[in-house]
């Protein structure tokens, strides 16, 4: 991992951290290769419960360093072959590769969340935003469009017509307006800790359960009745009396017999993620 992202885990809660505080954590090649290898590393650790995004120093991330980007033309050049992929390039991965991780994935942010910060956070299961922070599909201001997963994102959160303005205009809107829209799930003053109190909460269910269902919705959310049905069914076969289930059921069995008896219910842990 190189220093452009950080990764800590505590209590099985992974803290990936944009690590370019004097940039507002501006998005250069060497991030973009950091944030897929981080991707990868936390796929494969079954332990991990959750997922939070965030950004060191003022802002959560101030989109691509184009400055960065541009000085080094050749590598831009050999960079940009990637928009001729007919698969998923590493720039969508920037985004879309959280959505192959079977926990849930939050995004912290704060100050300015602009381009390619946009397209990090609509990548997320789900956002909290400071009130006062500064959000912006900001393409257009570049002669752009949004990609890094953009539009894969932005269409599941907002109507065509609002996900066209912020398109065309590039407009700067903050948190509370961002909330109002449906850009953002929460606000709050402090977002890691309303992100950190959320995967606490998530922590205390059956870790298959939870990755079953991020994979069942994001199969079956846009789809005809039909496929949505047969995905259901085969996500409930997934973890329908398997080991994790079975854990969850004693849990809440204990618990309801700790509430009648007055005291404190022994939960005997889950076992590490299978999905």
């Amino acid at each position: 991992m190189n220093a452009r992202v950080l990764i800590t885990v505590s209590e099985g809660v992974a803290t990936v951290t944009l690590n370019r505080a004097d940039k507002h954590n501006g998005v250069d090649f060497e991030m973009i290769d950091a944030m897929i290898k981080a991707q990868r590393q936390l796929l494969r650790d079954r332990s991990v419960r959750a997922i939070i995004l965030v950004g060191d120093g003022p802002s959560f991330c101030a989109g691509l360093d184009f400055k960065s980007v541009l000085a080094r033309p050749a590598l831009a050049a050999w960079r940009a072959t990637q928009l001729l992929w007919p698969v998923m390039n590493h720039f969508q991965r920037w985004s879309m590769g959280w959505r192959q991780l079977g926990v849930p994935v939050i995004a912290a942010v704060h100050g300015n969340c602009f381009g390619a910060g946009v397209q990090l956070a609509l990548g997320a299961d789900i956002r909290f935003a400071h009130p006062q922070s500064q959000i912006s599909v900001l393409e257009a201001k570049w002669g752009l469009v949004p990609d890094m997963g953009g539009i894969a994102t932005l269409r599941e959160l907002v109507p065509l017509d609002v996900a066209k303005e912020l398109t065309f205009t590039g407009r700067v809107i903050d948190g509370t307006q961002a909330h109002a829209l449906g850009l953002v799930t929460h606000l709050a003053d402090d977002p890691l800790a309303a992100a950190r109190t959320l995967a606490a909460e998530i922590a205390t269910r059956s870790p298959d359960s939870v990755a079953a269902g991020k994979f069942l919705l994001q199969n079956a959310w846009r789809v005809g009745l039909w496929r949505a049905l047969r995905a259901e069914r085969l996500w409930q076969r997934r973890v329908i009396g398997r080991g994790n289930q079975q854990i969850a059921m004693a849990r809440e069995q204990g618990r309801a017999k700790a509430a009648a008896s007055g005291t404190e219910p022994k939960l005997k842990p889950y076992k590490p993620r299978k999905l």
